[in-house]
């Protein structure tokens, strides 16, 4: 019988298994074959090419261990890493995530025997924090990256910086008002007893102090005065009127800033100069500065179409339309031509969106019109260009 075709049911089955995972037992580590049933695992390991590789590893059997549990390591960290990040998690869900792709280095051919062997292992070399439950042995990783650190150690500082200026805010508050105290006379109550001279007089109480004693006192005034009186109230009151227009008419001295304003203008100076370390949004044009992605990319162009996490884009390409998952060390703000929109990426006026105005080339700034936001129409001028990005 001929062979089969290649279209034929048979043939697509037969690629369809080689592609997916085979039997363990039917695995060869030392040649990195995978076969399909034991007659195959049985022929390869009587052909020449086993026989070979077996010599080489018979002579040092050491080092090819030591070559497959570093190996071993490495992708089972790199795994740990990308896919759960910091996150806590069961050392037998990475395994098994990690098995499932077909050339994985296989643990019978390292130096450990078990997965909790190497759990332990990890723990022992500071890589990973492990501990053990009921449920089985849990895994974090430690992630000891130069550029994480240095991102958590800013975190920190911001908060601490945060703290303090709260700290400091309160403080003016209270000497404020401490300052309002000191110039004032607290009143003392002073408590009479109840009584009444006349036991056919009616006790009466005005709870609205300030407008029922006037009302009672014009009224009790007005009862007990005559014509010629009202007459005499009525120039004096016009006199008073006349007063305070001239009074109202003269310039009004300059008020001090009460405490209610200072600590406004405080916080619009905190905002004005607040910063952080995470820039990118979503809409604005980015150019790659990276050379690890190779030269198709490099000082190339593109959109943001998705932040992730504060630090990573999600960025589509203009001349190509590829779309590449980058982080914000890889890439730079792009600066347009004056008269264009831009968006204000870090700073007080964060996430207004703007129009250029001019640049300055000697001071690497540029001077911009607020367009959005309650802030509408202001010029702002000296702003970085690392702070703005052209708008798609």
């Amino acid at each position: 019988m001929g062979k089969s075709d290649f279209l034929s049911p048979k043939a697509i089955a037969n690629r369809i298994k080689s592609k997916g995972l085979q039997k363990l037992r039917w695995y060869c580590q030392m040649c990195q074959k995978q076969c399909r049933d034991e007659n195959g695992f049985k022929c390869h390991c009587m052909s020449e090419s086993h026989q070979r590789q077996l010599l080489l590893a018979s002579e040092n059997p050491q080092q090819f261990m030591d070559y497959f549990s570093e190996e071993f390591r490495n992708d089972f960290l790199e795994l740990l890493r990308r896919r759960f990040g910091t996150k806590r998690v069961h050392n037998n869900i990475v395994y098994n995530e990690y098995i499932s792709h077909r050339e994985h280095i296989h643990m019978n051919a390292t130096q450990w025997e078990t997965l909790t062997d190497f759990t332990k292992w990890l723990g022992r070399e500071g890589l990973c924090k492990v501990d053990e439950t009921p449920k089985g042995w849990y895994i974090q990783y430690i992630d000891r990256d130069p550029e994480t650190i240095r991102r958590q150690l800013e975190l920190e500082k911001k908060k601490k910086q945060d703290l303090d200026d709260e700290e400091k805010t309160a403080k003016f508050i209270e000497e404020q008002v401490r300052r309002g105290l000191e110039g004032k006379e607290q009143e003392t109550p002073v408590f009479t007893e109840l009584s009444r001279e006349n036991d056919e007089e009616k006790v009466t109480f005005n709870l609205n102090k300030g407008a029922g004693s006037s009302a009672g006192a014009t009224s009790s005034k007005s009862s007990s005065l005559g014509p010629s009186a009202l007459k005499t109230l009525g120039s004096a009151a016009s006199v008073k009127r006349k007063e305070s227009s001239q009074s109202s008419a003269q310039p009004a001295k300059k008020k001090k800033k009460s405490a209610l304003d200072e600590i406004m203008e405080l916080e619009e100076e905190k905002k004005r100069t607040a910063r952080t370390d995470a820039w990118l949004q979503p809409g604005i044009v980015v150019k790659i500065i990276t050379k690890k992605l190779g030269e198709k990319y490099h000082k190339k162009k593109g959109v943001v179409k998705e932040v992730i996490d504060r630090y990573t884009a999600v960025v589509k390409m203009l001349d190509s339309g590829d779309r590449l998952k980058l982080d914000q060390t890889h890439l730079e703000t792009v600066i347009p031509a004056p008269g264009k929109r831009i968006l204000v990426l870090n700073g007080g006026y964060r996430g207004n969106e703007g129009t250029l105005e001019s640049i300055s080339e000697k001071a690497f700034s540029a001077t911009i019109v607020i367009e959005t936001g309650p802030l509408k129409g202001r010029r702002v001028e000296g702003i970085q260009y690392e702070d703005i990005s052209k708008l798609a």
